[in-house]
């Protein structure tokens, strides 16, 4: 064989030898998340912006099916801008599961509100606790009511988040706007940057939607500056009948630090949503595990008190999926 075609040879060899190697590594795929193939099954738990009940409750969550359930569960936790965009991630199978408000996963099965179709890809896994409007106002503001917001500042929550939907729908009750007629200047903001606005006094007043005993409204009320504001009856009726998902909420006296009255406010149900399409006894598995392991919700988050079989469908808006179904059946939650 001549030089040439020696050379030519080795070269064939040479890329043969690296097409097999790239072959190798490239038949090796990453399992389809939530969906179980050999090993653990990966999946990913949304919740809402970084220090939000949510986002705590959904690292604990992770965390927990990581340490105690090593060989079914490989799970990570995700920030996001709240519920609209974590239904959206669930529907286009971007993620698993997620925390949500009920009001609002209705409107995507329904193809309402924020919603232009009606969604097909969600199920209800638990309630887990209520979202309660907890809006703080500085005490020398001179805000007593919603309404006194006019010409003033209001952090909404995140741009286009469920908090800021909630805040809409405030505004609305009390014949203000500050998307359009620009009634109040809005702060879009997440729950931590809110309370920096607040304690910079470049905010008057914050919607810190949460679970009761939220870090960021104890974090407020510590400093005895501010106070929470009150809704009366006919104002939350007119909630209701905007979206019948909202309820009359009365914040228990000293929950906070100089808080001596208890304080009526209105929530919505928070659940945690899957997708649809995921396998029955995944589901299944992971409804028990937060049954069977509340205690390390609890630690990240005294919301989590509130996720008990008695509570395990209130003011359920999307049917639950069979694999939640069957367990909460089993404990007797549901018949």
């Amino acid at each position: 064989m001549s030089k040439r075609n020696t050379k030519v040879f080795a070269l064939i060899l040479v890329l043969a030898f690296m097409v097999t190697l790239l072959g190798g590594c490239s038949s090796k795929t990453d399992a389809p998340k939530g969906e179980k193939a050999k090993g653990p099954a990966m999946i990913q738990i949304c919740g809402a912006t970084s220090g939000g009940t949510y986002f705590l409750l959904a690292n604990a969550i992770a965390q927990m099916l990581n340490t105690k359930y090593p060989n079914d569960f490989k799970a990570s936790a995700q920030s996001t801008a709240g519920t609209p965009v974590i239904v959206r991630l669930l529907e286009n199978k971007e993620a698993d599961f997620g925390f949500g408000q009920a009001g609002i996963a209705k409107d995507a099965l329904d193809g309402k509100g924020g919603f232009d179709k009606k969604y097909s890809n969600l199920a209800s896994v638990t309630y887990m606790y209520p979202n309660v409007m907890q809006i703080p106002v500085r005490k020398d503001s001179g805000i007593k009511s919603f309404a006194d917001f006019k010409g003033k500042s209001f952090a909404v929550g995140a741009s286009g988040s469920a908090t800021e939907l909630n805040s809409r729908d405030m505004a609305k009750i009390y014949g203000l706007d500050y998307l359009e007629k620009k009634d109040f200047k809005p702060e879009f903001a997440s729950e931590a940057q809110a309370v920096e606005l607040m304690k910079n006094r470049q905010a008057d007043g914050a919607n810190l939607i949460a679970g009761i005993g939220a870090a960021s409204v104890m974090d407020l009320m510590s400093s005895g500056k501010y106070e929470l504001l009150s809704f009366p009856d006919d104002k939350i009726a007119e909630l209701q009948k905007m979206n019948p998902a909202y309820f009359k909420y009365v914040i228990p006296a000293n929950t906070y630090p100089n808080q001596p009255e208890p304080v009526q406010t209105f929530a919505v149900a928070n659940y945690i949503f899957v997708r649809k399409d995921l396998p029955e006894d995944l589901v299944y598995k992971f409804t028990k595990a937060l049954y069977e392991n509340q205690a390390d919700l609890v630690a990240a988050h005294k919301a989590a008190k509130e996720m008990k079989k008695e509570n395990a469908v209130n003011g359920l808006t999307v049917p639950l999926h069979p694999g939640a179904e069957k367990y909460l059946k089993e404990i007797g939650a549901i018949k």
